[in-house]
Formats: C-alpha cells, sequence, structure tokens
C-alpha cells in the first residue's frame, strides 16, 4: 500500500503514526474500526449507561469500566469545582490512537472514550471509558492502559478551583 503525504517535511514519529494507522485499519478494515470505538470529547454531562451499551458484544465476556469523577478535595484542600480545556481536533484524534492501539495490544472488541470539557461540578463524571474484551483481563488491562496514556499524552488540561484561588494540575498524579 502506498501512503500519500503532502509536499514538506515530515517527522520520524509522523510515519510512524501514519503507518501504525494503515496497519490497524489493514488488520481490522475501516469500517470495521469505526464500528468498534466511540471517542466523543463533550461540554454536556456523559452518558455512562450509554459507554457500557455501545460496547456491549456477544462475543465479549468482560466489559470493564472507569469513570473519573470530580472529587471535593485535592490533599485536604476544598475544591470547589474543575474546569477542562482541550484542544478538541488533537485530543480527538489522540483518544481515537488510544483506543486503536488498545485494540491490537488487548485484542478488545468495542471501546467507548468520552471526556467532558468546560465547567465541572462536585461528582460529574470527567471521564468515561467502557472496554468490552473476550476475557476479563483484557478488558481490565486495555481499560488501565487507556486512562494511563489518555493522561500521559491527551491535551487535555483541568484547573482546579478553590476558595481561595485556582490551580492548573499536571496530568500526572
Amino acid at each position: 500500500m502506498e501512503l500519500l503525504v503532502p509536499l514538506g517535511r515530515i517527522s520520524d514519529w509522523q510515519i510512524a503514526d501514519l503507518s501504525r494507522e494503515v496497519n490497524c485499519s489493514m488488520a481490522f478494515g475501516q469500517d470495521n474500526l469505526l464500528k468498534m470505538i466511540d471517542i466523543q470529547l463533550l461540554t454536556t454531562p456523559l452518558d455512562t449507561l450509554g459507554c457500557i451499551s455501545f460496547v456491549q458484544s456477544d462475543d465479549s465476556g468482560g466489559i470493564d469500566v472507569f469513570i473519573g469523577t470530580v472529587r471535593n478535595a485535592t490533599k485536604g484542600k476544598p475544591v470547589l469545582r474543575l474546569e477542562f480545556e482541550a484542544y478538541e481536533p488533537m485530543a480527538v484524534a489522540e483518544m481515537r490512537k488510544i483506543a486503536e492501539q488498545a485494540i491490537q495490544k488487548f485484542g478488545v472488541k468495542r471501546i467507548a472514550i468520552h471526556h467532558r470539557s468546560g465547567i465541572l461540578e462536585i461528582g460529574e463524571a470527567a471521564v468515561v471509558i467502557a472496554v468490552s474484551a473476550p476475557h476479563r483481563a483484557a478488558a481490565f488491562d486495555a481499560c488501565r492502559y487507556c486512562i494511563d496514556t489518555l493522561k500521559e499524552t491527551v491535551p487535555i488540561w483541568k484547573k482546579e478551583i478553590f476558595e481561595d484561588g485556582e490551580v492548573w494540575v499536571a496530568a500526572h498524579p
């Protein structure tokens, strides 16, 4: 298969990324890949049950779900709310890449990754990741891989708002 890229310089990571996309598409077929992955970046509340419903399949024996919620304190300091900002085109592309990698690495059947942006109150879901796989171990491993990789690579930034100020939070706990 021949890859056509725009004229100009292309970095090694872009070549690797293009190669991975082609390999993933060839292995699963582009149409099948679209049916296996649901990526959303939303300003409205996340639909956890919708994510679970999307990943359910007759050939999966396990579904793992991670729900990241807004907690009321950080290091003992009361939090009023969180604000998330994202570079949307890149955030969606990176989440899709994570989902494709999880399919390749862990053999999952379906995956949903939904993340919020905007203002979130205490208790609201900031991220939902749902993964189905033939066996539970693959579902657990893939779900952990997705949230850990998302926090490291996806351009979504979190600001914690306190009574006495605010702070942008590093992605790593």
